[in-house]
């Protein structure tokens, strides 16, 4: 693989970064799952984070990561609470994306976390260095390569299923390199706890579609990679 600056940055209208040897948060929504007010309220929200003044305490910089925070928060309930396609409340299609997302642990990248929600799914995932060695980053860095691959199947499976065609997810996911051990505990309880925040479970291990559930069936502490079921 060519070699990376430590920072590849992407842009098509979300931002993109790559940093090598940090996980990826990754949350990928379906094609139409925010309805146009939603879509309104995102766009107007986001102007008016960017026309306020930068907070005292704060640089630039930091006030930029906070205002992306909010505004995938408001997203996130938005898909959560008020999404108009929920195709993966079908127990065959998340089944899908859930065995997807497993397929590839400990070969292609070490996954912590996951869950698959009606209308959207979010992950924590690591590439694995002598697999991520191997690509050609000149053509996908290996976050894009990994995302790329399990969008492109899960897609095709799951319109094969409902018998139809177009587009099934969103064009472009909503991702985040996680900078420190702190942050990625966040993000796995964040991850896990959706179903409960979404009103779908009382406990983050009822939900069947998520790591959580695995975790405690597996007896897979907290940080420790998930591995595939059927392999491990």
């Amino acid at each position: 693989m060519p070699p990376m600056n430590e920072d590849t940055v992407r842009r098509r209208n979300l931002p993109h970064i790559d940093v090598d040897g940090k996980p990826y948060f990754i949350t990928a929504c379906l094609h139409g799952s925010i309805p146009a007010v939603g879509l309104s309220k995102i766009r107007r929200y986001r102007e008016e984070l960017a026309a306020r003044p930068v907070p005292s305490g704060k640089t630039e910089s930091q006030w930029k990561m906070t205002r992306q925070k909010l505004v995938f928060k408001m997203v996130d309930h938005l898909l959560d609470h008020e999404s108009t396609v929920k195709h993966l409340s079908d127990d065959r299609l998340a089944s899908v994306v859930q065995d997807s997302l497993l397929h590839f642990a400990d070969e292609r990248y070490h996954l912590f976390a996951f869950v698959v929600m009606p209308s959207h799914h979010h992950w924590l995932f690591l590439p694995i260095d002598e697999w991520a060695d191997k690509q050609d980053s000149s053509i996908r860095t290996p976050r894009e390569t990994i995302s790329h691959s399990v969008q492109s199947f899960t897609g095709t499976q799951c319109n094969r299923i409902l018998g139809r065609q177009g587009k099934f997810w969103q064009t472009e996911t909503f991702d985040h390199f996680v900078r420190d051990e702190d942050e990625m505990f966040r993000i796995m309880n964040y991850i896990e706890n959706n179903p409960v925040a979404a009103g779908l479970c009382k406990e983050p291990e009822q939900f069947r579609w998520s790591s959580a559930r695995l975790r405690k069936e597996l007896g897979i502490a907290p940080g420790d990679p998930i591995p595939n079921p059927k392999v491990a």
